[in-house]
């Protein structure tokens, strides 16, 4: 293939079409996605949850060979240490439970987007969807319990809100926010449920349920306590503006 690149039979873009495809590492427990950046424009994420914390250092282990960044969500403190203890730069958030590593500190995030949470018991959720979008590159502002129940914050918050580019609602309980935020502003929200409510909540599906029927246009839904996602897709959609 390459020697069909140098005599000029084929272009540079089908050899990264072809290359996008591999490799993989299998390290027993983990076959190590190496491309994924080549593919989604990010290094492989570590869903921590589930993973001993041996197996999540073989991980990061073998990912920091090929990226320069390096995200864990759902990630234990006991995993950070143990992954502190052999790369010193490595970061952990109490709230969000991630643990990151950038190997390029300096790189200027793009400004635009917008994180709110409903309630304070929102904000593991929103702080996992803002370090997934500086991982990616933005530089998220974020408001913090401006729910239905004192929308007067809401309102009062509002001129600063109607400036970003991207929008992400985190609510729980009934998950009113995402659509009174959807029907006051003109760009993308991206509406997340999370699972802070009493009984009836049903652990989040309430929410997800008012977000998935809402009137208000121009809105899109992930998964329940999924602030990466959110972050992820924000990322996505402010492409244009890096």
């Amino acid at each position: 293939m390459l020697n069909e690149f140098k005599d000029g039979k084929i272009t540079s873009k089908a050899v990264e079409d072809v290359l996008s495809l591999y490799p993989y590492e299998d390290i027993i427990h983990t076959k190590v996605d190496h491309h994924r950046s080549l593919r989604k424009g990010f290094p492989e994420v570590i869903y921590g949850k589930g993973k001993s914390e041996n197996q999540i250092l073989d991980i990061i282990k073998t990912l920091s060979t090929t990226a320069n960044k390096i995200l864990v969500t759902k990630a234990s403190y006991g995993a950070f240490t143990k992954v502190k203890a052999i790369f010193p730069e490595t970061n952990y958030d109490e709230i969000a439970k991630t643990i990151t590593i950038n190997k390029n500190p300096e790189e200027k995030l793009v400004k635009g987007t917008c994180v709110l949470t409903a309630g304070t018991s929102d904000m593991p959720v929103a702080k996992e969807a803002i370090i997934t979008a500086q991982m990616m590159g933005l530089d998220p502002d974020s408001h913090f319990d401006i729910g239905v129940a004192g929308i007067h914050r809401l309102l009062a918050t509002l001129p600063k809100i109607r400036k970003a580019k991207v929008i992400i609602v985190v609510a729980g309980m009934e998950g009113a926010l995402a659509s009174v935020v959807g029907g006051l502003v003109d760009v993308p929200v991206i509406a997340v449920p999370t699972s802070t409510g009493y009984g009836s909540s049903y652990h989040g599906l309430s929410a997800l349920l008012s977000m998935l029927n809402s009137c208000a246009p121009g809105m899109s839904v992930v998964n329940i306590d999924n602030g990466f996602g959110a972050g992820y897709l924000a990322a996505m959609m402010m492409k244009p503006y890096n």
